[in-house]
């Protein structure tokens, strides 16, 4: 699948060839560039970017300078790539796609998980990842020091509205998925109201998200459940309201917000040495 997505975003890009380079440069032509973050950020994406240039020219060299993770500064050098001109120019734009989202999701994670983590809550992510992207996606929000929630629907149990609706109610869709799996895994329920949430409760339901509920109700919900299931909460959260959820002393919070809407990190690539044979 990685492969895939690599192979995609390179083609896409000069699956047809480039006609500015390829008029300029010959292949006796090398070159060394850096990459450089324009902006402060939470380091992430280097490994793919070093897939990028080994599927167009296995000859360039890519070294990251700052490993995953690292937290740099504005004008700090984070990578390099040394090889031939025309190649190493082929992949620029796919690899800074790649490291400049990642870097962008890692960075939200970092600064986000750091606030839930002062309250004891556990802060994910969810599947509103861009098409193709969410194992780079999930793998970014690791990187910043978040959780991810399930990578796919083969995952785990979650019971969502819809499923509720189509099965007749909770209690019916919890009786049936018990009927059909095995005791080891979890059961997570939905829930949009007290008395959802008393029902994914009597049901059975290990974990009991509360979808969309405002902290006022939540505080409501988690004395009503009490330590019998693990309480998540989801939907409306984000960045300016996080820590007043937090506050409410619940044990997940799930945030599509880490993965859907996160503006990508500004990192460029300069070449700073040019080789002609």
């Amino acid at each position: 699948m990685t492969d895939a997505i690599i192979k995609l975003a390179v083609e896409e890009d000069f699956g047809l060839g480039d006609i500015t380079s390829d008029n300029i440069f010959t292949a006796r032509d090398k070159c060394k560039a850096v990459f450089v973050a324009k902006e402060d950020m939470v380091v992430c994406g280097g490994e793919v970017a070093k897939q990028v240039f080994e599927y167009i020219d296995p000859r360039i060299k890519f070294t990251q300078l700052a490993p995953e993770g690292a937290q740099v500064k504005k004008g700090a050098r984070i990578a390099t790539a040394e090889g031939p001109t025309l190649t190493v120019l082929r992949g620029e734009r796919a690899a800074l796609n790649f490291m400049q989202r990642m870097s962008g999701v890692a960075s939200a994670a970092r600064e986000l998980s750091a606030v839930a983590r002062k309250y004891g809550v556990m802060l994910t992510d969810t599947r509103k990842s861009q098409p193709g992207m969410r194992r780079f996606d999930k793998y970014a929000v690791r990187t910043g020091g978040a959780r991810n929630h399930r990578m796919s629907l083969a995952d785990s149990v979650l019971i969502k509205d819809n499923h509720i609706a189509a099965a007749g109610g909770i209690t019916a869709a919890v009786n049936r998925i018990k009927s059909k799996i095995g005791h080891t895994p979890k059961i997570e329920v939905e829930t949009k109201n007290l008395k959802e949430a008393g029902e994914a409760l009597k049901a059975g339901a290990d974990i009991i998200m509360l979808d969309n509920m405002p902290p006022a109700l939540i505080i409501k919900a988690k004395k009503l459940i009490s330590g019998r299931a693990v309480i998540e909460v989801s939907g409306g959260v984000n960045k300016n309201n996080l820590e007043e959820y937090c506050k409410t002393g619940v044990d997940v919070i799930s945030m599509g917000a880490l993965t859907h809407s996160v503006p990508a990190k500004d990192i460029s690539m300069l070449v700073v040495r040019q080789k002609s044979k």
